[in-house]
């Protein structure tokens, strides 16, 4: 499992629920694991009432399920469950970039594609390695949703959603082809957000979300079939 890093700060239950998500969305807790109270507070040396705090706003982000008498455990991925999340999210992500269109500053712009620059980077650095498990600030997506300016888009897709998408991303990148093309398609979006062309904007989004969904229906169907 990745080093756990000390807890230390005021919002320690906030604290604990990053670290836990962090773990989930990589693996080092596996999908379908029993999340034991015990256990993580003796190893992450903290009390059992931050740590139950923790374990509400990962069932919150639907991370973590909880049931009558066996208790809380990991989500475990399955086809239907990411069609239905990806469905939704090209619906709300086309929309996050039409408004960002017009109303993304031109400092918002000129940073994003200093990010793609840095993307670019990665990937003659490394092979064509994929690079989407970035988070955070480094997430090309998270930017564009806070940029939409739209409260309740950026509740979902930034909270309620994008924890599961990165778990999704994260489970499938090694079975996923020419990340190039995904820096590509970035790239052009930003084109058209640069330009103040939100149908544009929207309309290669929706694309780049599909043709996202379609890859990763194809690597969870391949799993599937060569644990079978």
């Amino acid at each position: 499992m990745s080093q756990i890093v000390p807890i230390k700060s005021a919002t320690l239950s906030e604290d604990i629920a990053q670290q836990l998500i962090n773990a989930i969305v990589t693996g080092d807790i596996p999908q379908g694991s029993k999340i034991s109270e015990p256990e993580l507070a003796k190893q992450y040396g903290i009390s059992r009432g931050p740590l139950r705090e923790a374990i509400v706003k990962l069932e919150g982000l639907g991370l973590v399920t909880r049931t009558a008498n066996v208790g809380a455990r990991v989500i475990e991925l399955n086809l239907a469950d990411m069609l239905d999340t990806f469905t939704m999210r090209e619906a709300l992500e086309g929309m996050a970039a039409r408004l960002a269109a017009s109303r993304m500053p031109s400092a918002g712009v000129d940073s994003l594609y200093a990010l793609l620059d840095k993307h670019q980077a990665f990937l003659d650095a490394n092979q064509d390695e994929h690079y989407a498990q970035q988070g955070g600030n480094d997430d090309f997506h998270l930017r564009i949703i806070q940029a939409s300016g739209n409260q309740k888009l950026i509740r979902l897709l930034s909270h309620e959603l994008y924890a599961v998408i990165r778990m999704y991303r994260h489970h499938t990148a090694d079975q996923r082809s020419d990340p190039r093309q995904a820096l590509r398609e970035h790239k052009a979006i930003l084109d058209a957000i640069a330009n103040q062309e939100g149908d544009l904007a929207e309309l290669l989004m929706r694309r780049h979300i599909s043709r996202a969904c379609r890859l990763l229906q194809q690597a969870m169907e391949q799993s599937t079939h060569s644990t079978q």
